[in-house]
């Protein structure tokens, strides 16, 4: 067979959909419950991202009603709908996604490009999806499905690996520009991530940048991590390390990303370190030659 990756098809052919016109963000920082007043507090903070498994529509908490009467743009971001896997979306899952994005007045959801149940069984996990022209067919109707269903936009994010499947016929930026093709839908680039694969799998994270098509580039993740026998732990838990500011403004020099995120979900700092993380991001995005 012919490489995909050396021969790939026209995608013009596909009934490609234009991405929509991107929001513009700024800079922001990961809602989490356990932190609710010091996202509050945090001075110079543009949006909020909170997991949107994690709140109600019905009874969104006070900190997020505070920060959306103040105008800090909240956007949901989803880890269960599994759109990587090859079940159709589940409607209730939906249904709860749509709705929440209605209640926070959001101008977009995200999801990530990952499986996360087969069979009737949960991984609790985000698992990679297969790069393959069948699995691109089969993700590709599923996007389609939930973009149906949501009153916003829908940008997929790119997950940290630790392994790849041995049959794959697309490098992950092949796959996610040949989704973007076909549906429109946005990307969602999370550089910790590039950075996990890039120790972990060997991959190039600017070469993986130069594949995607940053056009559709809604917001950037940033994160912490920290290497155990030789794997290395997107633990969102661990302060952010240089050669993921490094893959940011490798991005950076490619567009002006229309928002940046810092995420934390566990053993949170105190305010002035993650005041200090979202400074080193601003640094990035100020010494880009295209911010």
């Amino acid at each position: 067979m012919t490489s995909p990756a050396l021969n790939l098809p026209a995608r013009a052919a596909t009934g490609a959909v234009a991405p929509t016109a991107p929001t513009r963000l700024g800079v922001g920082l990961g809602w989490r419950s356990e932190i609710d007043t010091v996202v509050e507090r945090q001075p110079g903070l543009d949006w909020v991202e909170v997991v949107a498994e994690n709140v109600c529509a019905d009874h969104l908490p006070a900190s997020l009603q505070v920060l959306r009467a103040r105008g800090v743009t909240v956007v949901p971001h989803g880890v269960s709908l599994g759109l990587g896997g090859a079940d159709r979306p589940d409607p209730d899952r939906l249904a709860r996604l749509a709705g929440t994005a209605t209640a926070l007045g959001s101008p977009l959801v995200t999801e990530h490009l990952a499986f996360v149940r087969a069979g009737g069984l949960e991984a609790g996990h985000l698992l990679p999806v297969p790069h393959s022209w069948d699995a691109l067919r089969v993700i590709a109707e599923n996007v389609r499905i939930a973009q149906d269903q949501l009153p916003v936009p829908l940008a997929l994010e790119n997950i940290a690996a630790q392994l790849a499947w041995p049959d794959d016929e697309l490098t992950e930026g092949q796959f996610l520009a040949e989704l973007v093709e076909r549906t429109g839908v946005r990307l969602l680039v999370d550089v910790a991530n590039l950075h996990t694969n890039r120790v972990n799998l060997g991959l190039d994270p600017a070469a993986e940048l130069d594949r995607l098509p940053l056009e559709a580039l809604a917001y950037v993740h940033v994160a912490g991590g920290t290497m155990v026998d030789g794997v290395w732990h997107d633990t969102h838990a661990h302060p952010v390390t240089e050669p993921v500011l490094e893959v940011l403004a490798e991005l950076c020099a490619r567009v002006a990303p229309p928002g940046v995120l810092l995420e934390r979900d566990a053993d949170f700092p105190p305010p002035t370190e993650l005041a200090g993380e979202l400074d080193a991001i601003r640094r990035v995005l100020e010494g880009s030659t295209r911010a």
